[in-house]
């Protein structure tokens, strides 16, 4: 992963682009990103510009154009290009959601009532409130789900923190001792 310091207004806006152009598939415009952040479109460019020279963010001028992340902006932001990850359900509020989950951090889980999750979404994480039930997964490899209770959300860096009540993987039976 590349250290870039990032303002945390930088990295709100860079947030934003990437999980706009994942949407989208394509350039973004600069008043999207200003909405979603809350900021003046100036500020949203002067901030593309800013980024642009650290290679973050190219610009696309036309009718269709707007701004792309680079992949430099994905390995600053500790995130993995869209081509390179792989979907998993994810349930909240009795209601099932695609999304791309870039890793799942588990602390705490030598002490099980005190065992937390942080669950780094490629989505915004602005549909998600604290205190909702959510359950993720199961993830591609090796199946595991994590149940539990949204205890905090930290939209700038698209992460949920969550309670674990419960954990489940599968069971494989051990293979066969040789004749």
């Amino acid at each position: 992963m590349v250290q870039i310091d990032l303002t945390s207004s930088q990295e709100q806006t860079l947030t934003s682009l990437v999980n706009r152009h994942r949407e989208a598939e394509g350039p973004v415009k600069g008043q999207t990103v200003a909405d979603e952040v809350d900021r003046s479109l100036g500020t949203v460019q002067n901030q593309m510009q800013s980024l642009a020279q650290l290679g973050l963010v190219d610009s696309v001028s036309g009718p269709e154009g707007g701004y792309v992340p680079t992949e430099l902006a994905y390995d600053a932001l500790g995130r993995d290009p869209l081509e390179e990850t792989e979907s998993m359900r994810m349930a909240h509020e009795y209601e099932r959601l695609d999304v791309t989950v870039d890793r799942i951090t588990l602390s705490g889980v030598h002490h099980p009532e005190q065992c937390r999750a942080q669950v780094h979404l490629q989505q915004s994480v602005g549909q998600f409130d604290v205190g909702q039930a959510v359950a993720v997964g199961p993830t591609p490899q090796y199946g595991l789900v994590v149940l539990g209770e949204i205890a905090a959300v930290d939209d700038t860096s698209n992460t949920l923190i969550l309670d674990i009540a419960q954990m489940e993987a599968p069971v494989e039976a051990p293979d066969e001792a040789p004749e």
